[in-house]
């Protein structure tokens, strides 16, 4: 049997969640893939985003500038005759704009949407646009987690959503040796360290989590990995908590498995979320998480061992760390059962391979 050919099609290819998911579903995935990203430029993006360069072959830019652009209709339709691929996935309602309708006119077999988020459909214009997407392209809608899921429901009541849950390569994040991944960021060995891990930006509620650390032990200590627009704006925080003893920020990690095994707890102190993936990523390396009760985050989370924070709160941040530190000395079994029973990244990419090999084209 051939391999499907599959396009997918995201509105940038910058560092972040979706873009995250979309890279693994093309290294898991059976089919010939290809991504397309509606904004910038391979040399931006490669020089952004280190990780790229391993995708490279696999990657297309169109370069989209600011606003309405009808002859990106044009290019698509020209890409996707070109290419002839079996399935066109678009992820986000840009892409579903543009791509959903030029892979009907151009004839593609199957169109998969997925929604990451729904928090975009209380935009009353936003939601008239994917009504009226949905109903001309036609695509398999899928929703990444069930809160989305029920949102995009409720919204379209008489679209088929169906959930397929983000997945991670459970293979790559599983437990480590403490110490000697303390090691390799020089991070105390005999603290107890709280990690996180994201850009750092206003939305990841970073300053949330460095002033719930003036409410707990000085014994405590928090890792910050990633880089972003706040990183001196959270620097100079710190400074004037007079914690730059406890805080470690370091920086952006390829490999990022090593940052959580070296963690006692992982907090995601996001004030706002989708379905986080690293949440997962964390819990596999067998670390405690606790996240923000924001979008779809509760789902990520191991019902014996995660916990629920009240967003851009601190001292309910406070109070639940406090809690973790004293649960994990009781022994609390592995988060990473519930991960791999339920997020596997293979398993999410079979069941989307098989989504459209179970359907009939719908652009026939």
């Amino acid at each position: 049997m051939n391999k499907q050919r599959v396009i997918h099609v995201v509105q940038h290819l910058s560092p972040g969640g979706l873009e995250s998911l979309v890279l693994d579903i093309v290294q898991f995935s059976q089919s010939n893939t290809l991504i397309v990203s509606l904004e910038g430029t391979k040399d931006e993006a490669l020089a952004k985003w280190p990780k790229l360069n391993q995708y490279k072959n696999k990657l297309s830019f169109l370069n989209k500038q600011p606003g309405v652009q009808l002859p990106l209709l044009v290019t698509l339709h020209k890409v996707f005759k070109t290419l002839q691929p079996d399935v066109v996935h678009t992820h986000h309602i840009g892409p579903l704009l543009y791509a959903g309708f030029a892979a009907k006119t151009a004839g593609v077999a199957h169109c998969i949407h997925t929604e990451h988020d729904a928090w975009h459909l209380h935009s009353l214009k936003r939601r008239a646009l994917e009504s009226a997407a949905l109903k001309l392209v036609r695509p398999h809608l899928v929703a990444d987690a069930k809160q989305v899921g029920r949102e995009v429901q409720r919204f379209f009541p008489s679209q088929n959503v169906k959930t397929i849950l983000n997945g991670i390569d459970t293979q790559r994040f599983v437990e480590g040796h403490k110490s000697d991944a303390r090691a390799c960021f020089g991070l105390p060995q005999h603290a107890t360290i709280i990690g996180s891990a994201g850009r750092l930006e206003h939305v990841k509620g970073h300053d949330v989590l460095i002033s719930a650390l003036m409410l707990l032990p000085k014994t405590t200590h928090l890792a910050i990995a990633g880089d972003g627009s706040q990183f001196l704006t959270l620097r100079k925080q710190v400074d004037k908590l007079n914690l730059s003893e406890r805080v470690h920020f370091v920086g952006r990690v390829d490999q990022v498995e090593r940052f959580y095994q070296a963690l006692d707890i992982f907090c995601l102190p996001s004030r706002n979320e989708g379905y986080p993936l690293t949440a997962l990523e964390a819990q596999a390396c067998g670390i405690p998480t606790a996240v923000t009760n924001v979008g779809s985050s509760h789902e990520t989370l191991c019902p014996h061992t995660g916990m629920l924070i009240k967003a851009n709160n601190i001292p309910d941040m406070a109070i639940c760390l406090q809690r973790m530190m004293t649960q994990i000395q009781q022994n609390t079994p592995s988060p990473r059962t519930f991960v791999c029973a339920h997020n596997d990244i293979r398993d999410m990419v079979t069941t989307y391979e098989q989504l459209v090999c179970s359907q009939p084209a719908i652009f026939a």
